[in-house]
């Protein structure tokens, strides 16, 4: 029995149903919170992750910074919790409750720490959530590779190109980015890894065996199947010639027409 299902036999009665609805529900009231006070009072500002307002005191950010909503226009926050809805449900449904939410709280513990270090080293204001959600599309497409959807409502895409793109985006900022840019980026997929790293460095493994074995398969078909023993006419050469086996010689002797019945047999 693996780790997750002996966790689950023993805390699955406290997983948190439609835990994603729960945080869409909470992103949508500061959202409209948010909008409806206008500049007059900046409601996000009293629940993103602040580290040096949790160590002051307000614990509250530990939890609340998962609520923020998305900075953009309504239709487009629609279409992202829309979206969101879409994916986490479908992984709940896939894994579950108690493994989705087990992989939501990898993702969030990895953050909050992940918030505090670059704090420490002068990196980091406040954490995003952007970067954890995110992963629920990469689970998702890990999943389902082949789901497909309508971009702008017209173009259709696999969602494993899209989710190919983002680690792509992902891989250029560990390249590009200091150490710090490269912990935190590397933290913020901490769940991912935790569920799939298995299974990515399966699959690498079983690529390498593939391609080891196919070298060999090519390597054998180009390699000589038939060389006359004694004017070393190959079926490399002469594709359509028929060689035979000498039955007096001794050992797998092979010879061209010309040669099969003029040569002197190999004998111990």
């Amino acid at each position: 029995m693996s780790l997750i299902s002996r966790l689950e036999s023993r805390f699955g009665r406290w997983a948190i149903p439609n835990v994603t609805a729960i945080i869409i529900a909470g992103q949508v009231l500061l959202y409209v919170l948010q909008i409806t006070r206008g500049m007059q009072v900046n409601v996000l500002e009293k629940v993103h992750l602040l580290p040096s307002e949790v160590l002051q005191g307000e614990v509250w950010r530990l939890v609340t910074f998962l609520f923020v909503p998305p900075v953009t226009s309504p239709i487009w926050a629609f279409f992202y919790w829309f979206i969101m809805f879409r994916f986490g449900s479908g992984l709940e449904q896939i894994w579950g409750t108690f493994r989705y939410n087990v992989f939501l709280l990898v993702g969030f513990l990895a953050n909050v720490i992940a918030a505090f270090v670059a704090y420490a080293f002068g990196y980091l204001d406040f954490a995003d959530n952007v970067f954890l959600y995110s992963t629920i599309f990469l689970a998702f497409a890990r999943l389902v590779p082949d789901y497909t959807i309508l971009i702008f409502f017209v173009l259709p895409i696999k969602i494993r190109w899209l989710a190919l793109l983002m680690w792509i985006g992902y891989a250029f900022g560990i390249l590009t980015g200091d150490w710090m840019g490269r912990f935190l980026i590397v933290a913020s997929v901490a769940n991912y890894l935790v569920f799939f790293g298995r299974e990515h460095a399966r699959d690498v493994k079983h690529r390498h065996r593939r391609r080891a074995f196919e070298s060999k398969v090519k390597a054998a078909a180009n390699a000589i199947r038939h060389q006359c023993e004694v004017c070393e006419l190959n079926s490399e050469n002469s594709p359509k010639t028929l060689f035979r086996y000498c039955s007096k010689c001794e050992g797998q002797r092979c010879y061209c027409p010309e040669h099969i019945h003029d040569h002197e047999h190999v004998t111990s």
